[in-house]
């Protein structure tokens, strides 16, 4: 039993390993980008194709966990009741968030001053994308061509409608389902060990995805946008530890800066590669541990990452009033209310696109404030950057958020959580699973443990 308690501590500590290289990764790739920003920019290729192998892990583990998470609730009602909590949350966060980045950015006035040349108008109207959909289409874009495309595209709301469906059906099976839910759970458990060992690559990824973006930015870019980046940046911390972290210690009374530590290596990924989709397997299995109800994390994640886009709300609404000021037409609170519900809706049709942000400010300006389109290439240069903040903003909105609807619900072991975030109960960084509630006898099998030496060797 005791060389059973050692090894595990031994794996772990390789992890710890793993994320210092990220670290360092981070800060070699932003000397290069500095250094040699031509051959920097020539790298983004490795930073993409990184989060690209963390994509492709999205669609499966979200279908696993909602099946297991539907499945095995025996009422439908508790699940209509978490769904219908949650988007009443991400709505009312939504606008929360919305209302801060517009007082934060009429208090700045960031864009006074500046000037638009040819070249930037050219940038700006080079981001309205195509991609972005109006609420109709968007509303059948979510139903899959056929139940395999849902996979095949990775579209995280049509895996999201096919994993309900597959779900509720497994319920109404009973006793008979059983057996397929074991099938899943077995697949789930493939997937993220699948994900582990990508995870190896973080590195690499990281270096690739910093380096390039340093290099195409420069400084001259960053001095010239600073005012912007800082109030983003100061709006969103002020949102996350005031907002979520008083939502945060009232309702399920814990401490956002122990909360965040939990979640400190989730946090790292997002930086080193500006994607909060990075994270996203991650964070369903960390919530599981913590000890949420597999339904609430099964319905909370996935559909906070297409809904509850707190950062993106905030960025939206200052790029908005930056873009104005910048033209030289500042709007007035009756002109910026309007604009900024329109991206509100807008913003849910761009959903898993690529720059959502961008690509979402860019069209939804095109439509209802055509005139401001051309400012948008004004903040190109440091869009990479602020996305960060972005992504960082939204991951800690859904990680609450999840925290907050299993309390309401009751569907959260407060117990578990303080031993959790005590320390007293690790986070299994081998699998991204709790191995020991997968034994019945306690402890992890030595043949899986074998198994697993030649991978990370």
């Amino acid at each position: 039993m005791s060389a059973a308690q050692v090894t595990p501590a031994a794996k772990r500590d390789r992890t710890h390993y793993l994320y210092i290289a990220v670290i360092i990764a981070v800060a070699l790739g932003i000397a290069v980008g500095l250094i040699a920003p031509d051959f920097a920019v020539e790298l983004k290729p490795i930073g993409t194709g990184f989060v690209n192998l963390i994509k492709m892990m999205i669609s499966p583990i979200i279908f696993c966990t909602i099946v297991l998470g539907i499945g095995s609730v025996r009422k439908a009602a508790k699940v209509g009741a978490v769904g219908g909590i949650a988007l009443g949350y991400f709505l009312v966060m939504s606008l929360i968030a919305l209302g801060i980045g517009l007082v934060v950015g009429n208090i700045l006035e960031p864009g006074t001053g500046l000037a638009i040349t040819d070249a930037v108008k050219e940038a700006g109207k080079e981001q309205v994308s195509t991609e972005a959909l109006p609420p109709v289409e968007f509303a059948l874009s979510i139903i899959p061509t056929t139940m395999v495309s849902a996979f095949t595209e990775g579209q995280v709301l049509q895996t999201l409608l096919i994993a309900l469906l597959a779900g509720f059906a497994l319920q109404a099976m009973g006793s008979v389902g059983e057996p397929i839910l074991r099938g899943v759970e077995h697949i789930q458990r493939l997937v993220f060990r699948i994900l582990a060992m990508v995870m190896w690559a973080a590195p690499i990824g990281a270096f690739g995805a910093i380096a390039a973006v340093t290099g195409s930015a420069g400084l001259d870019a960053l001095k010239s946008l600073a005012v912007l980046m800082l109030g983003f940046y100061v709006t969103c911390i002020l949102f996350v530890f005031i907002v979520l972290g008083a939502l945060l210690r009232a309702v399920a009374g814990l401490n956002i800066l122990t909360f965040f530590k939990y979640l400190g290596r989730e946090f790292l990924l997002i930086l080193s590669t500006s994607s909060s989709e990075s994270a996203l397997p991650r964070l369903i299995a960390k919530m599981e541990h913590l000890g949420v109800s597999k339904p609430v994390v099964g319905i909370t994640v996935p559909t906070g990452y297409s809904f509850n886009l707190d950062g993106t709300m905030i960025y939206m609404t200052m790029a908005s009033l930056f873009i104005a000021d910048a033209m030289g037409t500042p709007m007035s609170v009756g002109e910026q209310i309007p604009l900024l519900l329109f991206l509100l809706v807008a913003s849910k049709g761009a959903a898993g696109v690529t720059g959502a942000g961008l690509a979402t400010l860019a069209g939804g300006l095109q439509s209802h404030k055509p005139a401001l389109v051309d400012g948008v290439g004004l903040i190109v240069g440091i869009d990479r950057f602020m996305s960060e903040a972005r992504a960082l903003t939204n991951f800690a909105g859904n990680a609450v958020a999840t925290v907050l609807i299993g309390t309401w619900t009751k569907e959260i072991d407060k117990e578990r959580v303080g031993q959790v975030l005590a320390g007293e109960l690790p986070f299994d960084e081998r699998t991204l699973l709790d191995e020991d509630a997968a034994a019945p006898e306690g402890e992890v099998p030595s043949p899986r443990d074998e198994a697993q030496e030649p991978v990370k060797a």
